[in-house]
């Protein structure tokens, strides 16, 4: 019973095959699927696959290295889509200071991330986060622009003090993927070991970041089960404990009706 809280199955790479993933995924319970969106393409291709197959939702927004180029109908064209009933969450959204040095471009994408969680304030939705070597800043804007309506910090990657954190406010999860499986990952098994249980969720960010022992080949959401696997593993849990307990995780942050509750 899982949940891929972030894969782009709206990938190039994916999306001409979608229906053998989906079912490769299925046979290893993974019963839903959230399809994030990345730009205008991306966002409104997330939403088509949602209405096609009953298992998808999509998230719908800007990622940071890809503001630069767009223009006012570009984005309201993809946020006039806020309350289309398949589309539950924002994102992803966020700071991305690995790929993007120029202090100037890292101002433009505050202001877009800023805009976007104010977005999904003001229509009542969650967010998901893309963080990447911009610890200070994302988590100085999060405190100033609080996500009212639940958040996701995807593919975590920062420390265990971070993460105590961030699950101090309400309402706001610690997403892990493939990289808690990697041998030397110290850090993020670290994290699954001491996030609060009630507190987690998982992914498979496919087409990338492959889990071991298949790192470097194409991901898709039928490896999630080894991402479970190791968090069970490494909080010595039972592995359906912990699924039941981050698929209803997921259902809850995302607003939708878990039907394997009884």
């Amino acid at each position: 019973m899982l949940f891929d809280t972030h894969c782009h199955l709206n990938d190039p790479e994916i999306y001409p095959h979608i229906d053998e993933v989906i079912q490769a995924a299925q046979k290893t319970g993974v019963k839903k699927f959230l399809v994030v969106g990345y730009d205008k393409e991306s966002s409104l291709l997330a939403i088509k696959i949602a209405h096609d197959y009953e298992c998808c939702y999509a998230a719908i927004g800007f990622h940071p290295t890809e503001i630069f180029d767009i223009t006012d109908e570009d984005y309201n064209e993809v946020m006039s889509h806020y309350s289309d009933e398949k589309v539950v969450a924002i994102g992803e959204i966020g700071l991305d200071y690995h790929w993007i040095k120029d202090p100037i471009q890292r101002e433009l994408q505050k202001e877009y991330f800023i805009k976007q969680i104010e977005f999904a304030n003001e229509h009542k939705l969650p967010i998901s986060i893309h963080n990447r070597d911009s610890n200070e800043d994302c988590v100085n804007i999060l405190k100033e622009h609080r996500p009212l309506y639940g958040a996701i910090m995807h593919c975590y990657s920062g420390s265990v003090e971070m993460m105590k954190e961030l699950t101090k406010w309400d309402n706001f999860y610690i997403s892990l993927g493939g990289p808690v499986t990697f041998t030397n990952a110290k850090t993020p098994k670290a994290v699954a070991e001491e996030v609060p249980l009630e507190r987690l969720v998982i992914e498979t960010d496919s087409p990338y970041l492959t889990p071991h022992p298949y790192r470097g080949m194409k991901n898709e959401p039928k490896y999630i089960c080894l991402v479970s696997e190791e968090i069970a593993n490494l909080r010595g849990m039972s592995r359906k404990h912990l699924e039941s307990v981050i698929f209803d995780n997921s259902c809850r942050v995302f607003g939708i009706k878990n039907e394997e509750e009884n």
